[in-house]
């Protein structure tokens, strides 16, 4: 079963604010074009099993269902919507 990928503006807004800081503060735009490409890749992967990363052991985000996917030094942190199939 295929889920919709969708990301909420504040996550645009982050990756693009990291992309940034990689590139024009770490003077690193080789790096910061790795690590944008790295992440859309793994976030496009929770298309299918998107419930196999865990639900954050936080509050209120575990009763919400937030789940935390790893990636490198970074944490995504997302919904399923099972109704909707939508992540």
């Amino acid at each position: 079963m295929h889920y919709e990928v969708k990301l909420a503006i504040q996550a645009v807004n982050q990756i693009g604010e990291t992309i940034q800081y990689i590139s024009k503060i770490l003077l690193e735009p080789e790096t910061a074009r790795k690590w944008a490409d790295t992440l859309q890749y793994e976030i496009k992967k929770l298309d299918t099993m998107p419930t196999r990363y865990p639900l954050t052991e936080e509050e209120p985000w575990h009763t919400k269902g937030i789940r935390k996917m790893p990636i490198k030094n970074f944490l995504v942190y997302y919904l399923v919507d099972e109704e909707k199939k939508v992540v």
